[in-house]
């Protein structure tokens, strides 16, 4: 089971967020954002920070049932050209990956979206980050789009998955 929490980037949650992101050097490598060689903790908490701080956006804390923390993700809660809820980022600690958390935080964002009335979302998967695309498109993601991303000109897959009601009953 996961819990979803806001992120408040402080304390030993900011150290967990911070161990977590240094426990992924590939996805840094295929996205350039930061140097895994050489990630300090200054440099991942300002990133951490503007990304949850922008107009918009949230940044939501996976943890087990044991309160641990296990992942995070970087959210955009209305696009401000579609209108879709958008998962930024998504990262799971490196040490349990493979066990489901990914999943289990994906579907926690969805189950939340839907709660919100959200017909779908979307996010983006930087072609670079070709281990990326099989996890999504097995959450049922398709892509609907290749273009440039905002930030930096990257060629990235526009995935979106459709959310169906929650049943009653």
């Amino acid at each position: 089971m996961i819990t979803l929490t806001r992120a408040t980037l402080t304390g030993a949650e900011l150290d967990s967020l911070v161990d977590i992101c240094r426990s992924q050097p590939e996805y840094w490598r295929s996205s350039g954002d930061q140097d895994p060689d050489a990630m300090s903790r200054a440099a991942v908490e300002v990133m951490l920070r503007e990304d949850a701080e922008a107009d918009g956006c949230e940044t939501v804390v996976g943890r087990d049932g044991e309160g641990r923390v296990v992942g995070f993700a970087q959210l955009l809660l209305r696009h401000p050209i579609d209108g879709h809820p958008w998962i930024g980022l998504l990262l799971v600690d490196g040490r349990v990956g493979r066990q489901g958390y990914g999943r289990a935080i994906v579907a926690a964002v969805e189950d939340r979206f839907r709660a919100d009335g959200a017909t779908a979302v979307r996010l983006g998967v930087l072609v670079a980050n070709a281990e990326a695309l099989p996890f999504w498109e097995a959450l049922g993601y398709r892509q609907i789009d290749l273009r440039p991303d905002r930030a930096k000109a990257r060629p990235t897959r526009v995935m979106e998955k459709l959310l169906l009601p929650a049943c009653s009953g």
